[in-house]
This record gives C-alpha cells, structure tokens and sequence, in this order.
C-alpha cells in the first residue's frame, strides 16, 4: 500500500518542463534546492472601519407652566382679558439615506466579458497619446485598433550590368627550331616524407557541468480554485560525461632526404625570334534599365471605437479595450428627522365684569425650553487595503508532501470544523475542498497547500 501511494504520489509530481535558473522572471527569488514554490493567488485585504451617523437630531422640548393667581373681594373685572397659550409639539418624519460602502470603478479591459483582463497602463498612454480621449469615455465603450500596410509606388532605373573596360588580345611569340645538347632535368634533392604512426585511446571527457535548475511540475492540490497555481521545485541535476575514442601519435612523421642525378638530351629546342605583345580594344560600359518599388506613405496604426470601425485600406489587428465600470455599492439607513418645530398658539379670552369674588393675578404663564440631545448609530463599513494579485508562495511538493504530512493537515481540519472524515493520509476530493474552503474564510492564498496555510493551520514539518 506504502509503494502504491508513493507511486500516485510522484506520478502526480511529474515535472512537465524545465526552467532556466538565470530565467529570474519566470522563477521565485533567494529559493533554495529541494524547496518548491508556486504561483497562487492571494485574496484581498480589507479592514472593517466604525462610523457614525446621526439618526435623530437634537430638539427642545417645550413645557408650559399656567399662570398664578389670588382670590379678592372686589367689585372688579371677574376674569381680566388674558391670554391662553397652547403648545403644539414638533412633528418629525422618516427619511432614508444611502450611504457608500464600497466606491465605484472604472477599470479598461480587454473586452465586456466577464473574466476579461484588464489593459496596462503603458497601452493607454498609447492610445491617449493617438488622439484618443480616453476619460470622457462612458462604461461599456470599446475602441479596436486597426492597421494600415505601407503603400509604394514604381520607378524606373538605369543599373550598371558591366562596366567600361578595355580587352586585352595576347599576340603569341614566335619561334625557330634549332638542336642543342641541354640539361632536361638538373640533378637535385629529394625530400620524402614517412608518415605518422597512431594508435587509439579512450578518454572520459566533460560535457555538461553539475547545475541547478527549476523544474515545473504540478501538485493534487494545485488546482483548489481558479488560481493560476504555477509550481516550481529547484532540482540539482548531475554532471554529465561522455567517453570518446581518439587517435594519439605513436612515432611522428619524419623525412629523408634522396639525390637525384641530372637527365641530359640532344633535343631540338625553341630559339625566339620575336617577344609576344598585347593588343589593348575599349569596350563601354553596359546598362539595363529596371523597375524599382520604393515606399510612398509608411505604415500607420489607430484606434477608433468600435462601433464606428474603419473602412479600407485600415484592417483590425484584433486588438480591443472596452471600459468596465462597477457600480458603487450602498446601504440604505432609515432616521428621524425633525419636520416642524414646537411651538406655542396663543389665544385671547377677553374679560368679564361681575362684582364677585375675583382672582388677581400673581404671575403670568410661562414656557420652560429643555433641550433633547441628538441621536447617533454606529454602523461597520469594509475598507480596501491591498488588492488581491498572484505572487510565488512556498507550498508542499514531492520533496516533503508524505502520507503523515496529509494526516497532519486532515487532523487540523479537523479540528476547525471544516470536516474532511477520519485522517487516512490520502488527498481526496474532500480534504481538498476544505482547504479551499479554510483558505478562503480565513482570507489565505489559494492555488495550492502553501507554507502560509500550514502556518495557520498550526502544522509544523
């Protein structure tokens, strides 16, 4: 059972190409051998921030205190004419009022679809600097870039095939016959060459030094979401050698040197009687006339909306960005606001005579004013710190992922609440979907079980 996992194991491993180490682009930076990274996605960052608002404004509540007065005997107005006050409450009314959680975006992508990636800043200085007014445009607008090939035009030209010169007719030397006794060959030297002996021999020659490299490979847990989950694992690869057979020299080569005598003969030799000569003819220059393109107006790029496009010569190249903009989201809160103050109706009653026992007034009535303090609630509103990005994080790889390591992590989980079964050391579907669920509840990067979800989880290796 042990050799049959660790065969799954390493077949699910495998490396699927190989990196070059001075390629640091393409590579995590300060990685040791033995340790693999990959790159996962890490979420974004927010903070809940507390604010407050005013629910009820602040008010004045009125009370009336009636007037005071004292019983007389006297012939006398009974009741005077006086004056009756009434207080009328304040009213108040419900308003809603929308707050912004999370402001609205403008983001230039691609295309409208929904997973489209967005445009580099780079590209739209370009298209700005094109005479392209790029921030007036409204959401859902595209513009595409199209091209227009160079044009030429034909020209006639007089090549130079052959050049002005002069040909040259050789007139021979001529000769008489005479006999002479002369010497054919003179007596001289000869040197003769012994050629090399060589014997072969076999030789272990180096044809590629011991090196590092980063190998790419794939992880059982690399692929718990739409992470990118790009694995790297730094392997050290052996000097390579090859044996060759090559020929040495046994003895050099070396050289005699063997005398020659002189060949004499009676033979009938050439007497000259008159030198050769040259005869110099000009010959002129030779031309052809030929047809030439040569550019007219150069190549041009734009970009133009989309919807307009562009008619011949200009083609799309196929290159489009379209303006994505998100909403902002709110919330809507319900307060009482003050809609019509308190006040005080007054109303006269005018007096009556009698002669009677009346009453006098001692003090008149009078209003007390009592102010009521606003009131305020506190509400919670999430605060973007960092968006989320892709980045090289350390993750469990064929060097350290072992049946006791998956335990560990099923234990742990266990332990959270996020329910993968008895710990049985085997990477199933469902421990693999309660690390993606671990990782995104607790805000953690996603693409593969990383060193930074091990740490959370309180695993150590």
């Amino acid at each position: 059972m042990k050799n049959r996992y660790s065969t799954l194991l390493m077949g699910l491993l495998l490396p699927m190409t190989y990196v070059g180490a001075q390629d640091a682009s393409l590579t995590p930076p300060q990685a040791k051998a033995g340790e693999c990274y990959a790159r996962v996605m890490s979420p974004a960052k927010y903070e809940t921030v507390s604010e407050k608002v005013l629910v009820k404004e602040a008010k004045e509540e009125i009370t009336v205190i009636p007037a005071v007065y004292e019983t007389v005997e006297k012939e006398i107005e009974v009741i005077p004419a006086s004056k009756k006050l009434i207080p009328l409450p304040a009213t108040y009314k419900e308003v809603v009022e929308t707050i912004e959680v999370k402001p609205a975006t403008r983001i230039w992508k691609t295309s409208l679809k929904k997973r489209a990636l967005p445009v580099n800043q780079a590209l739209l200085n370009t298209i700005k600097a094109q005479g392209v007014d790029l921030d007036k445009a409204v959401a859902k607008t595209c513009f595409k870039e199209f091209f227009k090939p160079a044009t030429y035009k034909v020209t006639t030209e007089d090549i130079l095939v052959q050049n002005e010169r002069n040909e040259t007719k050789v007139i021979p030397a001529t000769f008489e016959t005479k006999e002479e006794k002369v010497v054919l060959v003179p007596p001289s030297k000869e040197v003769v060459q012994l050629e090399a002996e060589y014997e072969t021999v076999e030789e272990k020659v180096l044809v590629e030094e011991a090196k590092t490299v980063w190998k790419k490979g794939k992880n059982p847990a690399q692929k718990l979401s739409g992470a990118t989950g790009e694995i790297m694992c730094l392997v050290k690869v052996p000097a390579k050698y090859k044996t060759i057979k090559k020929s040495v020299i046994k003895s050099p080569a070396k050289t005699e040197i063997q005398e020659i005598p002189a060949q004499v003969e009676t033979i009938e030799v050439q007497k000259l009687v008159s030198e050769p000569t040259l005869k110099h003819t000009p010959i002129p220059a030779v031309y052809e006339t030929v047809e030439k393109k040569i550019p007219d107006t150069p190549a041009a790029f734009m970009w133009v909306d989309a919807k307009t496009g562009a008619q011949a010569p200009w083609k799309a190249t196929g290159n489009k960005i379209c303006l994505v903009e998100t909403p902002a989201v709110t919330k809507k809160i319900t307060k009482t606001v003050l809609d019509t103050p308190a006040t005080v109706k007054e109303e006269l009653i005018p007096a009556t005579y009698e002669i009677v026992k009346v009453q006098k007034l001692v003090s008149e009535a009078r209003e007390t004013r009592t102010p009521v303090e606003a009131q305020y609630k506190m509400i919670d509103k999430r605060k973007k710190l960092a968006d989320s990005h892709l980045g090289w994080e350390r993750i469990l790889c064929q060097t350290n992922m072992t049946k006791d390591v998956i335990k560990k992590i099923q234990t742990a989980l266990n332990e959270k609440s996020y329910a993968v079964g008895k710990p049985d050391g085997i990477l199933g579907r469902g421990t693999r979907n309660a690390i993606e669920r671990y990782q995104k509840d607790n805000a953690l990067s996603t693409g593969g079980i990383t060193y930074e979800t091990l740490g959370s989880l309180n695993i150590e290796l």
